[in-house]
C-alpha cells in the first residue's frame, strides 16, 4: 500500500517561508498573489495489507514524528 502525507502549518501559525515566496513571486510580475502556505508532501511504502491498519500506523508516525502536531495539521491519504 502506499501512503501520502500532506504537512501543513495550522491556521493562524504564521509561514515566513511561504510569505517570502509570495513576495518573490510579486517581484517576478506575479502581482495577483495574495497569500502563499507553504507544506510538504510525505509519500510511505508500506508493507501492509489491511487499509485501517496501514491509516491507523501512518497516523501513529504522524503523531510521533512526521508532523509537529503543536503548529502542524496534516492529513492522509491510503491507496
Amino acid at each position: 500500500m502506499k501512503a501520502r502525507v500532506h504537512v501543513m502549518l495550522k491556521d493562524g501559525v504564521l509561514d515566513p517561508q511561504g510569505e517570502a515566496v509570495r513576495h518573490a513571486l510579486g517581484h517576478m510580475g506575479f502581482g495577483g498573489v495574495e497569500a502563499v502556505r507553504q507544506g510538504k508532501v510525505i509519500e510511505l511504502d508500506l508493507a501492509a495489507t489491511d487499509k485501517a491498519a496501514a491509516e491507523a500506523e501512518v497516523k501513529d508516525m504522524c503523531e510521533k514524528l512526521l508532523a509537529n502536531t503543536v503548529i502542524e495539521k496534516y492529513t492522509i491519504e491510503i491507496a
